[in-house]
């Protein structure tokens, strides 16, 4: 082992002059960093939002689920209000992570001569820092294509796409804050080095190598440069910005979805009050007329009571009308609908809950699928826009937007907005 080290690297990527750009160094992957830092930052925020909207166990303790929760106590309700958060957070989410794509591949471009350093362990720090790096390498490549996978409607994962990319967040996270916590100050030496006003402004000595540090990014033996500092910050900057305009529209909808380029479209909006964006066709998850036909029943189940009603019985119950939007876990959302139907609390208070509804299990006639069925929470169904929607926009649902009857929520996450109901059992979490 001494003989090998003391031999030096061995040929290719081990040895610096291997990586001959001038244009790596410090200072780049410094600039790259200080974006990467707060966006990365606010990606994993919103995404541990996203995460407890979509995941009813993260609710308030209650006595039907006393064994459930996150580290053994509950964390909070998510709320409705305003109606639009869900449709904020996951816009903002979806967005910023794919805008920062080309920020993050630029910066694994400038470091990727430290993965394979020589040699590969000096000392425990370097140890930890290595281990840290291939885990925040790996982990950020995780993360980044699952994510863009499922915008894409690619369901290709070895298992729930939510179970993978939260648990490889915590794993990505983890690894980048010991990065952080080691290389920041190498970075702050960096940025002080030279103004960014400065360089950008005058473009002064940006073809030359910068000098080496303990990193040892830059090669002994650079090559010739195509391309300056200030046109490789240009060019990652103009990636960025055309993604994001290709990317915005699908989460301010309406016209501006025209504009999404690279979102999935799925079932394109058609015409009249059913012509907005939906994820899934009633045809492509096996629903067939009879499940929606004059044969379908409503069932609501209470604590020793229940009751089941005709399409014309919830018709002939008060009808609330609520403007509330769809948002989608894949970023997508559309403008705010008018939904009416009953709400929630009053089909809670035909099978005896008047006071203080509890937890519903919401069942589909969906066969299967992740999303046939879903718990809304107390606080979810005692809001009084939270509804049975019958209609949107003065028509009655179209099938492939959940006739007879779906749920819609203010806040909701799209696929907890039940489409075709049969089933709600209150205080009862399914």
């Amino acid at each position: 082992m001494r003989a090998a080290l003391a031999a030096g690297p061995p040929p290719g990527p081990a040895r610096p002059e291997f990586w001959r750009s001038p244009l790596r160094g410090p200072w780049l992957t410094s600039v790259f960093g200080l974006v990467l830092l707060p966006g990365i930052t606010v990606v994993f925020v919103t995404g541990l939002l996203s995460y407890a909207a979509y995941n009813p166990d993260l609710a308030a303790v209650n006595d039907q689920t006393p064994d459930k929760g996150w580290l053994g106590f509950y964390l909070f309700s998510w709320p409705t209000s305003p109606s639009w958060l869900y449709r904020l957070n996951q816009g903002i989410h979806v967005t910023l992570g794919i805008v920062l794509v080309p920020v993050l591949l630029a910066k694994l471009w400038s470091v990727i001569p430290k993965l394979f350093a020589w040699p590969p362990l000096r000392s425990p720090a370097q140890a930890v820092e290595r281990l840290s790096l291939l885990l925040l390498v790996g982990g950020a490549l995780f993360e980044f294509a699952t994510g863009i996978l499922n915008i894409q409607l690619h369901y290709i994962f070895p298992g729930s796409f939510y179970t993978l990319h939260y648990y490889g967040a915590w794993v990505f996270i983890g690894a980048f804050v010991v990065h952080v916590v080691f290389r920041v100050p190498v970075m702050v030496r960096a940025l002080r080095s030279r103004r960014l006003r400065t360089e950008l402004r005058t473009g002064a000595a940006d073809t030359l190598p910068e000098p080496l540090d303990d990193t040892g990014l830059v090669s002994p033996r650079p090559a010739l440069a195509t391309l300056s500092r200030r046109g490789a910050l240009a060019l990652v900057g103009a990636g960025s910005l055309a993604l994001f305009a290709v990317t915005v529209g699908q989460s301010i909808g309406g016209w501006w979805r025209r504009t999404a380029l690279l979102a999935p479209h799925g079932q394109e909006p058609g015409e009249g009050p059913n012509g907005f964006q939906i994820n899934k066709t009633a045809a492509a998850v096996g629903i067939r007329p009879a499940d929606i036909g004059p044969d379908w029943r409503l069932t609501v189940r209470g604590p020793g009571r229940e009751t089941v009603l005709t399409l014309d019985q919830l018709r002939s119950l008060p009808q609330t009308t609520a403007a509330l939007p769809i948002a989608c876990v894949e970023g997508w959302s559309t403008p705010d609908q008018d939904w009416t139907g009953v709400r929630l609390t009053e089909l809670a208070a035909l099978v005896g809950l008047t006071d203080s509804p509890p937890d519903v299990f919401v069942e589909s006639v969906e066969r299967g699928g992740s999303f046939s069925s879903t718990v809304l929470r107390d606080n979810q169904v005692r809001d009084a826009r939270s509804l049975l929607a019958l209609r949107v926009n003065g028509a009655d649902l179209s099938p492939d937007h959940g006739y007879p009857a779906r749920i819609i929520v203010p806040a909701n996450p799209g696929v907890h907005n039940t489409k075709w109901v049969t089933r709600l059992t209150f205080g009862a979490t399914g």
